[in-house]
Order: structure tokens, then sequence, then C-alpha cells
């Protein structure tokens, strides 16, 4: 495929190949799972599970353990030490991606390889053929809000970064971005850039001096997008004054960002005045997207799970312009792309492509964070049912439980189409309670409500365990768009209490053996903190999520949070 981008990029052939494998994916799998054994078959680690050059299924499942990212930690710290003996793949790992480690405070290493760039643009290219035909692109550009964290060179001399800045540095992702009319506005300098508060500001600066070009608003995460938009209420008239005096403001002090926009920037009085006017004429910035930007087609990111709190935010801003989701996958490997570009947000499904990786299903019933099932293929997946998805790719993660659960919508010819429930991890657990990552979002989500009808909104969020006092109980922290009577927060705080149903929990309030759930309401900008924090441990922004609980370990974000109480309420919900 990487071949195929030189020549002329042709839509509908890409999705002629992909609905091909698609109606043909159970024999796609066993020979995607034989291309990597026969690949990998003699490194360190497959060697030691005794497979004996067997490629198919039911030997590999049968030998080959399911693992965590625990397990494998020590063969992946080997090849980060400069290792290059085949331990978990043929050909020497010679880059490493780094997870955003926002929940724990700590990434994860993960090897990173040709093979991944390639399922990258495969999948960036099915999802856009899919796209484009509900959404035909011209010749134009996009403003994508996408930062490149600085790489290292591990003990062992590798390139380490995030694997999105390992994606925006390979030479192919500008083909493929040019192939796909998605050229970034902005030059690399801007992108990878030291200061991501710098490069943002010239990211919508470069944004609206191309303003007509742009046909395409997007960036990994939703939470990206909505951020840029926050920040440009803020500093909109000096972009305005930039622009008409054809002069960077000093708030940009890096040269390299400045000699690259001094290229760009030129006196135009008359954008300027456009900009301002469209600006003023704005109600509470409902619109704001396509007012600067008349000619965007769409908005498009990562905007299931817990990019979800940002979509009524995102759809503020966009007003009538569509919200497509963009593909799933992970810092280990992607997954699915989204071939149904016309389903909401909240409804987007995944196609699983079956020749990146080889992909199983544990079943999960109601009872799922205990269960124990054996796994399934990919084609004997059940639609309506849950699972939890096993990974094995061409980078060296062999029946890699990912951690992720998702619905099985329906098929797509016979590959599965996925929903994005939630991470399994259980994120809130003191006793015999069990509440994820999905059970909180709800009971967020309830709560909310309740402030909506004060034409207040839940900017941000995230939860703790507290356990330095008997009996433990649950934390949740808000920072919301404004001031809420004493009267609303207590009854949001009960309401929270009550949204989590889980009979484990419900139980555990009753008999006084979990304590009553307290809400502590955040100082305007903790969340922009705590995003600071995660860019000073050299983070990238396209790469952030809020962590969605913060545990102990996490002492610097912990601390954030604490420092920035401004009022606490415990529940009566149990009284």
């Amino acid at each position: 495929m990487l071949e195929k981008m030189d020549a002329i990029f042709d839509p509908e052939k890409i999705i002629e190949e992909f609905e091909a494998m698609a109606k043909d994916a159970g024999r796609v799998q066993k020979e995607t799972l034989r291309k990597i054994l026969e690949l990998n078959g003699e490194t360190e680690y497959l060697q030691k599970w005794g497979l004996d050059g067997k490629t198919d299924p039911v030997s590999f499942a049968r030998c080959v353990p399911l693992v965590s990212h625990e397990d494998l930690e020590p063969y992946i710290r080997r090849i980060v030490e400069g290792d290059v003996s085949p331990i978990l793949t043929r050909n020497p790992i010679k880059t490493i991606s780094l997870s955003s480690g926002t929940t724990q405070g700590k990434p994860k290493f993960i090897p990173f390889n040709d093979e991944l760039v390639e399922s990258t643009m495969q999948i960036f290219t099915t999802s856009y053929a899919f796209r484009n035909r509900l959404f035909p692109l011209q010749k134009g550009k996009a403003l994508q809000f996408i930062y490149g964290s600085k790489q290292f060179q591990t003990q062992g001399g590798l390139a380490a970064g995030t694997a999105t800045t390992n994606v925006f540095r390979s030479p192919q992702f500008h083909k493929t971005m040019k192939a796909i009319h998605a050229l970034c506005c902005s030059p690399d300098e801007v992108i990878f850039g030291p200061d991501f508060h710098q490069s943002l500001y010239c990211h919508l600066l470069c944004g609206l001096i191309n303003r007509y070009d742009v046909q395409v608003v997007s960036s990994t995460f939703a939470h990206s997008i909505v951020h840029a938009f926050k920040t440009f209420e803020q500093v909109w008239e000096e972009i305005c004054a930039d622009i008409r005096d054809g002069v960077l403001t000093s708030r940009v002090t890096d040269p390299s960002i400045r000699t690259a926009i001094a290229k760009l920037l030129k006196p135009n009085p008359e954008l300027a005045s456009l900009i301002h006017d469209s600006c003023s004429g704005l109600s509470n910035w409902y619109g704001l997207i396509p007012a600067l930007f008349p000619n965007a087609k769409y908005i498009y990111g990562i905007m299931t799970g817990s990019m979800e709190l940002y979509v009524n935010k995102l759809r503020h801003y966009a007003a009538e312009l569509p919200l497509l989701s963009a593909d799933y996958g992970s810092s280990e490997g992607w997954i699915g792309a989204n071939v149904n570009p016309n389903l909401p947000p909240e409804s987007a499904t995944f196609a699983v492509l079956p020749n990146i990786g080889y992909f199983e299903f544990i079943p999960l019933k109601d009872d799922f964070l205990s269960s124990e099932a054996k796994p399934v293929g990919m084609t004997e997946v059940n639609v309506g049912e849950e699972y939890e998805i096993i990974v094995t790719n061409f980078a060296g993660m062999y029946r890699y439980r990912l951690g992720d659960v998702v619905k099985v919508m329906g098929f797509h010819n016979a590959t599965p189409e996925l929903q994005f429930v939630c991470r399994r991890n259980l994120l809130l657990n003191i006793n015999i309670d069990k509440n994820t990552e999905k059970d909180l979002q709800q009971s967020v989500q309830a709560a909310a409500k309740l402030l909506a009808a004060e034409k207040l909104e839940v900017v941000d969020f995230t939860s703790h365990v507290d356990l330095s006092s008997e009996p433990g109980h649950y934390v949740i922290f808000w920072e919301i768009s404004g001031e809420a009577s004493d009267e609303v927060l207590k009854e949001c705080c009960n309401c929270l209490d009550k949204s989590f149903v889980d009979a484990g929990y419900m139980g555990s309030r009753k008999v006084k053996t979990i304590g009553p759930l307290e809400l502590r309401v955040l100082r305007g900008g903790t969340f922009h903190e705590i995003l600071d924090h995660f860019i000073q441990m050299g983070g990238a922004l396209s790469q952030f999520k809020t962590p969605r609980c913060v545990s102990s370990k996490n002492n610097r974000v912990l601390q954030i949070l604490c420092n920035n109480i401004v009022k606490s309420y415990f529940s009566t919900a149990y009284d």
C-alpha cells in the first residue's frame, strides 16, 4: 500500500479492495496470522511457547498465552536498552512509542515499526475513501491541531516519542495527507514546535491565513479541537492584529516558528476586518467554526469513549457542520476504520481491517469483569454482544489484551463493525463494588442534566478512590462553566451517588462499608493545569486524554486537583 500512494490515489479502488477483503475476512485473518508467525517464528518470545513452526489459529491459541503489557514489559525493556537480538520481532525495533500515561502518570513503552506506519496509512485512506463519497473534498487544506512531542534517544539508542509523533514524522504521513486533500495548513516548525501554546496559536493563525482553503478541521482527539477554539475565544483579537499588520505577536518566541510564519504572514487588513466582524456577530461563539472557515465540509477526530464529554461543546462551535468520528485504535496499533461516516459520533462504528493484525475476542457476559471465557475468532462474534479485544500485530504484540470493551453492532460483509464501549479495567473499586469508565461517565451525564437546567455545563471531570479514612469513598472532581448554587450542587452530588447502579456499590453504601460520595468543585482552568503538566512531562497535546480516574500513584495530578478545590459536598442519598 505504501508504494501505491506514489501513484494516483483512487478512493473507489480503495473501497473495492476493502470490500473484497471484508467478504473474505476469515481467510484473510488466517493469512495475516500466518504472515506474522512466519516472519517472527524464530524470535525468542515465540520460541519460548513451543509453536515449532505452526501458524494456524488453533495451535497459536493453544501454545501462546494471553498477556498484558506487564507480561511483555521485560522483553520490551531489553529492546529499549539496546538488545538487537530477535526478541519479539525478527527485524530489529528501531523506534519506541509512548502511551499517554495520563492515568497512572507513567507512560508505557510500545514497539513501533514500519508495519504500524503502513496499517496507519491504510486506516486513514480507507476511512477517507468512505467519507469522500458523502463529503467529497477538492484540492484544499486541513486545519489540523496536531502536535509532535520531542523524540528522544533511549538508553539503547532507539528513537522514542508518542505514537502520534512517530506517525507525524513519517514521510509517508505527508504523502498520504496530500493524497487525501488533508495537507496541514501549518508548517512542520509549528507541528513540532517546543511549546504547544505557541504551536496552538500558530495553528489558528495559519488556518485563518488559509481561511478559504480549509475543508476539514481535525485533530487526533475531540478534546484538542475544543481546547483550540476555547483558546481562540481568548486570543482572537490578537490574531486579527497579526493578520492586519503582517507581524507575528511577541507571545511566539521560538525562532524556527517565527521564521516559518514570516514566510506566510503578510499584511491583510481586509481579511482581519472580515474575521473581526464574523466573530463580533456571533452569539456566545455558536457556529464559530463555519463562520471562520466557510468552505469547511466537516470536523474530524476521535469522539468516542472518554471524548464523548466534548461532543456537545464541539456541536456548539460547529453549528450545522457535521461531526465525524475518526478511526479506532490505540498506541499499540489500529483496529478498525469508520466506514459509516453518516452516523453521529455517539453511534459511530468501526469495521475491523482483517489484514492489519490478528484479532480475537473474549465474550463478556453480565459480570464481565470476572469473566474468563475463551476467546473466539473475529468472524465468530455475535451481533449485540460485548467483547474484550485481543491483538496480535506485526510489531511484537502476541495475544495482547488491549483492555478495551467493544460491542458488535453488525457486520460489513464478513468483518465485524464494532462500537467502543469502555476500558475494561475497574476505575472505582473499594469493597465488592465494580464500576468502570462507562459507569462513571453515565453517572456524570445524569448529574450534568441538573446543571444544564441552570445553563451550566461540566467542562471536565475525573475521579479518585479516597482510602485515607474508613470507610473509603468515591471522589468526583468537577470543573464547571460558571457559578452554581449550593442547592444545585448538593442535588448533583446525590445524583452522582445514586447513578452508580452496580449492586455491589449500592449494597455497600446501604450497609456503610463505602462512605458517602464526595463532589469536589474545582477552580476554572484546573484541567488546563493538568494538561500543562502532561506536556511538561514530554507528552503531546494530540495524545492527551483527561484521566478519568487518578490513582494515588499519580501524585502530581492528584496534588493539582486538591490544590484547586473551591467547594466540597458529601452525598446524603443513602442517609
